[in-house]
């Protein structure tokens, strides 16, 4: 997974977002887990390697694998590397599912109103993805 266009494929950072690199990084990951990208057992990136690939400060690349650690998503084996340790929503607790929940929404809903479109027509597009199997 160390090679440049893979990792920017698998992590998409856009510097120009208002969400901090940190947060992007991390919804990243959780993503590709969620959706199986980045399967169990999946070794990730080097802190170094990351960081140089998408440009961005190793202390960040740093500062998300440390709270995924912290979460029980992944687990860094000394001297191997880090690697997934379970899907996201099965490792989180109840409460930091809600956190995270919330977190989403509020992203969700902010970057929506920010493009014009009203919670009216969110709720009305996501109901119609849902009827369809989304």
């Amino acid at each position: 997974m160390s090679e440049n266009l893979n990792n920017k494929a698998l992590f998409p950072i856009n510097p120009s977002d208002p969400t901090p690199l940190y947060a992007q990084l991390d919804r990243a990951i959780r993503l590709g887990i969620s959706i199986g990208r980045l399967p169990t057992d999946a070794q990730l990136p080097t802190v170094r390697q990351l960081a140089v690939d998408l440009c961005i400060n190793s202390n960040t690349v740093a500062k998300v694998y440390r709270d995924l650690e912290r979460s029980g998503i992944l687990e860094t084996r000394r001297g191997i590397g880090t690697f997934i340790k379970a899907p996201a929503p099965k490792a989180m607790a109840k409460s930091e599912r809600d956190k995270l929940l919330v977190s989403l929404t509020d992203r969700f809903l902010a970057e929506a109103a920010a493009m014009g479109f009203s919670a009216d027509q969110l709720l009305a597009h996501l109901a119609n993805r849902l009827r369809k199997g989304a």
